[in-house]
C-alpha cells in the first residue's frame, strides 16, 4: 500500500484571510517502509511574509521572491502524490491550503475521505499526553535534533516515523494477545505497545497496474474459468 506523509509551511492560519502555502514536503511509504522519494517545493505566495510567520520557519519574503508559483508545480504535485492516502499532523489545517491553492489554479480539489490525521491518532492512543511533533518525537524515539526551525520535507520526514509508530511500529513480530477489545503488538525491541486494529482505508489499483493486468489476462491460453463459463 502507497501512502503519502506531507507537511505545509504557510504565511499565516487561514487561506480565508489571505494566508498562501510557501512550502510543501512529501514523503513517499510503501508497505510500511519509507521509499526514500520525496518531493519538495517553495513557493511564491506573491505577498509579503508576516514577522510571526517568519519567526517558524525562517522563510522571508526575499527568499521566496525568485520561487515558482504553486500553479507552476501543481501537476507534478498531483503526480507525484496521485491518489494514495495523504498522512498529516493536524490534517485538516493542511488540506485546507492544499485544497485552497489547487483550486485557486483550477485543479480538483483533494478527497478528504483521503486523510490521515496523525494528530487524531495520538489523541486517541495517548489520550492526555502531549500531541505535538516534538513530544511524539521524544515518546517514539525518534531523533529531531536537527530540527531547528519548522521545514516541511524535514517535518514530514518526522512524521513519517512517527506515523510508523503511532500505527504499531516499523518492525512487528507474529504475537498477537486479545486484550478487551485491543491487541497488543509485540515489537522486535522495546516494550509491548498496546493498540486497537488500524481500520481499512479507501483504496484502488492505479490505472497502470489494471492495465497491465488486463494485459496479462488477455495472454492467456484457455483459463481455468473458461471450462466453467455457464455453469450453474
Amino acid at each position: 500500500m502507497r501512502e503519502i506523509v506531507f507537511d505545509t509551511e504557510t504565511t499565516g492560519l487561514t487561506p480565508a484571510g489571505g494566508d498562501r502555502m510557501v512550502e510543501i514536503g512529501c514523503v513517499e511509504i510503501f508497505n510500511r517502509v519509507e521509499t526514500g522519494r520525496h518531493f519538495h517545493c517553495y513557493f511564491n505566495p506573491q505577498r509579503d511574509m508576516p514577522l510571526e510567520a517568519e519567526a517558524v520557519h525562517g522563510l522571508s519574503t526575499v527568499f521566496l521572491s525568485d520561487k515558482p508559483l504553486f500553479s507552476d508545480k501543481a501537476d507534478e504535485l498531483l503526480d507525484f502524490i496521485k491518489d494514495a492516502p495523504l498522512v498529516a499532523h493536524n490534517a485538516s489545517f493542511d488540506f485546507g491550503f492544499l485544497n485552497f491553492e489547487l483550486q485557486q489554479c483550477g485543479r480538483t480539489a483533494v478527497s478528504m475521505h483521503r486523510m490521515v490525521d496523525t494528530l487524531a491518532i495520538a489523541r486517541t492512543r495517548h489520550p492526555g499526553a502531549k500531541h505535538s511533533l516534538d513530544a511524539l518525537c521524544v515518546r517514539f524515539g525518534v531523533d529531531r535534533s536537527h530540527r531547528v526551525k519548522h521545514g516541511a520535507l524535514l517535518d514530514a520526514q518526522l512524521l513519517a516515523q512517527v506515523y510508523l509508530e503511532l500505527t504499531g511500529g516499523r518492525q512487528i513480530g507474529l504475537g498477537l494477545v486479545a486484550d478487551a477489545g485491543t491487541v497488543a503488538v509485540q515489537k522486535s525491541a522495546g516494550p509491548n505497545i498496546g493498540c486497537e486494529p488500524r481500520p481499512a482505508r479507501p483504496h484502488a489499483p492505479l490505472a497502470e497496474e489494471l492495465e497491465r493486468h488486463r494485459a496479462f489476462i488477455a495472454k492467456l491460453v484457455t483459463p481455468l474459468w473458461d471450462r466453467f463459463a455457464g455453469v450453474g
